[in-house]
């Protein structure tokens, strides 16, 4: 093949092929009788190796030094890029499992380093409904309004969210264990400062709002496995204290 052939081929310039033809890289093997250059298979199986070694980042010294190294074989060659190529390969997925996290989390709105966002979070990760959540309320003005805020909270915002609503969880489970009912004034008033606590970080919730999200609290395992987990019987606590407050609002 002429070397304009072998460009098309490779997918490089004919500059490229004449530049490692000059630093002795990669010399055609043999030539017309007017001096062109003509390739052999050989000289497209050096080429090969030399655009891998290339693609991983290689200079072309050391590229000249691996092919010419009498001890290598081609299939030493292929062995090694092989290596190299599937540890690059780990990397970069390791790089797109970041990215795609990084994504997740921004389009909830929550702009933290990975180290923040597991020193607030933990294993829990906030990003892993948000499709779910974008497909159910993603044309809603509170949607909108928590992706706002939430796009400007710091970490110490976040560990103080996290703070503010655990306290709330803790005196909802307090009330449960008095045996104060769930439609009682202790109960309400700490529903009332659950739908404060929403409005104030997240997004304007109104009484029926907040009702709503209520019935989801035993509709939806998920919201109910959380609140069992802090105690038997909370969810359903939980749902009804904050129907009877907005009820009583």
């Amino acid at each position: 093949m002429n070397v304009g052939e072998v460009a098309a081929l490779a997918g490089v310039t004919v500059r490229t092929l004449h530049h490692y033809d000059r630093i002795g890289l990669l010399s055609p093997s043999e030539r017309t009788p007017a001096g062109y250059r003509r390739y052999t298979p050989s000289d497209l199986d050096r080429l090969h190796q030399v655009l891998v070694y290339r693609e991983l980042g290689f200079p072309l010294e050391e590229i000249a030094t691996l092919l010419d190294d009498p001890a290598a074989d081609p299939v030493a060659h292929l062995r090694r890029q092989l290596a190299l190529l599937r540890d690059r390969l780990d990397r970069m997925r390791a790089v797109v499992a970041a990215v795609e996290k990084e994504m997740e989390a921004r389009t909830m709105g929550i702009s933290l380093t990975p180290e923040e966002r597991f020193e607030v979070f933990g294993d829990d990760d906030p990003s892993r409904y948000d499709a779910e959540v974008q497909e159910r309320w993603g044309e809603t003005d509170a949607y909108r309004e928590s992706r706002r805020r939430t796009s400007s909270y710091t970490k110490d915002d976040w560990l103080r969210i996290k703070e503010e609503g655990a306290e709330v969880e803790r005196r909802f489970a307090e009330a449960l264990r008095s045996g104060a009912a769930a439609d009682s004034e202790q109960a309400m008033d700490v529903a009332e400062e659950h739908r404060q606590h929403i409005s104030r970080w997240f997004y304007d919730c109104p009484p029926e709002m907040h009702a709503g999200l209520g019935r989801m609290y035993v509709e939806d395992e998920r919201f109910t496995a959380h609140y069992e987990e802090i105690a038997p019987g909370l969810a359903e606590y939980v749902s009804t204290a904050v129907q009877a407050n907005a009820a009583r609002r």
